[in-house]
């Protein structure tokens, strides 16, 4: 018998999405509401938002990498410390001991999320930009010979036992890996969690300093600052680090606007609105737990200015996908006018990260 599961494709965001589906199959439940988890609530215990983006000069292309979710933070690590559900995380080099492990979790009841090469799996045309990277999916359950996943695209995807070995073994730092829903729960969310999420938010858009790890020269191209100095490549006209000079060839302006349009439009390193109004939503629905809308309380948060963070987040979606179609139109050649868009976002994202860091810095 097939569990419980919901493949549907109304998400913003790949892995929160895909979570939300495997905790609500799992029986996990938000303590604050006694309901399955919203994909808002995960988007934002995984650290929520941020901002990244990153240049680079080949031969013969240059690229333009940018990324909207909380980042290069442990996005769904994170995520699945915070939530409070009994997670087992496994992984080996043994390709038997990994089937073994798989089928023995789907014998609980529970999904059980994998990491595959996106474009091994036999459904997916492979993609040599987009395959560098493993994404999770969703094994549902074992049917015979061979398996049900559930890979974001909205239905249960057949997939045979030799095929999903090869799968989960193309890379090697995600060989094999696979977590499950254990039963039980860890340590329950609470108030202190939820507060130090939304901290963590705000300290890494306002930062200064590069992200934990990163090298200490790439702080331009992180959090706000990273934001601004976008906007002074977008309008330098004169040095090698201007964009009219970096993407001066209509070639390579092609081939890296469409990439930057592509990885703003895609929901696995962004979402619609740069994801800025998943989290807006999930501030109201935690807002909501201050004000006693469910049987456990939200204590330490300054709800009104928590309610500010959301209203400018909110508005901030609508800018991001101003800028996205901006960056989609075919022709464009001038990039003034990115600058000054990118420039509205990045005051109006001070404003709102600065709310949600008085919001809740009384806490800490």
């Amino acid at each position: 018998m097939l569990p419980d599961y919901n493949p549907r494709t109304d998400y913003s965001h790949w892995d929160c999405g895909l979570w939300n589906r495997v905790l609500a199959a799992s029986g996990v439940q938000n303590p604050f509401t006694d309901e399955p988890f919203s994909e808002a609530v995960l988007a934002g215990l995984g650290g929520g938002i941020g901002f990244m983006i990153f240049t680079f000069d080949y031969k013969d292309t240059t690229t333009a990498s940018v990324v909207t979710r909380f980042h290069p933070g442990p996005y769904t690590e994170n995520l699945l410390r915070r939530c409070g559900a009994n997670i087992n995380i496994q992984q080996t080099g043994s390709a038997p001991l990994a089937q073994s492990r798989l089928d023995a979790a789907l014998e609980t009841g529970v999904p059980a999320v994998v990491r595959v090469v996106h474009g091994t799996l036999p459904w997916v045309p492979s993609d040599p930009l987009a395959d560098m990277d493993s994404v999770d999916v969703a094994v549902v359950a074992r049917d015979g010979e061979d398996y049900l996943v559930d890979d974001g695209g909205g239905r249960l995807e057949r997939i045979s036992v030799p095929a999903l070995a090869a799968a989960r073994a193309s890379r090697k730092a995600d060989k094999h890996w696979q977590a499950h829903v254990a039963g039980g729960v860890a340590e329950a969310l609470n108030t202190e969690v939820l507060r130090h999420a939304m901290a963590e938010t705000a300290q890494e858009l306002l930062s200064q300093q590069a992200p934990p790890g990163v090298p200490p020269s790439y702080a331009k191209n992180f959090g706000i600052v990273g934001m601004q100095s976008w906007a002074q490549r977008l309008r330098d006209t004169s040095t090698r680090q201007g964009w009219s000079r970096i993407f001066g060839d209509p070639q390579r302006a092609v081939a890296g606007l469409g990439m930057l349009h592509g990885l703003l439009t895609g929901k696995r390193f962004s979402g619609p609105g740069a994801l800025r109004p998943l989290y807006a939503q999930f501030l109201c629905e935690v807002a909501g737990y201050g004000r006693g809308s469910a049987g456990v309380e939200l204590s330490g948060v300054n709800l009104k200015k928590l309610g500010d963070a959301a209203e400018h987040y909110e508005l901030l979606g609508e800018q991001w996908e101003e800028l996205v179609a901006s960056i989609g139109a075919a022709g464009e050649t001038s990039f003034t006018p990115m600058a000054a868009q990118v420039e509205a976002i990045a005051e109006r994202e001070t404003a709102a990260a600065l709310a949600l860091q008085s919001a809740v810095r009384e806490a800490f």
